[in-house]
């Protein structure tokens, strides 16, 4: 009997594990698409994901709802939010542009860290992704 029960709590126990490390993207504004994106620091157009808070934008097929923000944060630290607003219902407007080390919404000039994701004031934070260093080169960005 309590060989049952330990057993039973462990299976509870790893039930209510989740791999989502902190990343909570239930907005209802946002669907969820499959992102999976490698990234070579090497080219190009990621030169500047090189340097402490600098970011780039990246829009091909598999960079989310309305394409993707990767920023170094430094420390070997790297974020992925989605360009989508995150407070708005998707329209022509609700693209993000970067401005710093923000990004900021056409639809309502709302401003979100690319720190935390979020902005003052506003419900939802942006839409994070998971971003794991390959190697000193290469970055996946996933969900």
């Amino acid at each position: 009997m309590k060989r049952h029960l330990i057993f039973s709590l462990f299976i509870a126990l790893f039930l209510s594990c989740s791999k989502d490390n902190g990343i909570n993207n239930n907005n209802p504004y946002l669907p969820n698409y499959p992102v999976d994106l490698t990234i070579n620091l090497n080219l190009p157009e990621y030169n500047n994901l090189q340097f402490v808070s600098n970011s780039v934008y990246i829009n091909n097929g598999a960079a989310g709802i309305r394409g993707v923000f990767v920023f170094n944060a430094g420390s070997n630290n790297y974020v992925a939010f989605d360009a989508a607003c995150p407070n708005q219902p998707l329209s022509t407007c609700s693209t993000m542009t970067i401005n710093g080390i923000k990004a900021v919404c056409a639809c309502d000039d709302a401003e979100y860290s690319f720190f935390t994701g979020q902005a003052q004031g506003k419900q939802y934070p942006m839409k994070q992704y998971r971003v794991q260093q390959v190697n000193s080169s290469t970055l996946r960005v996933y969900n």
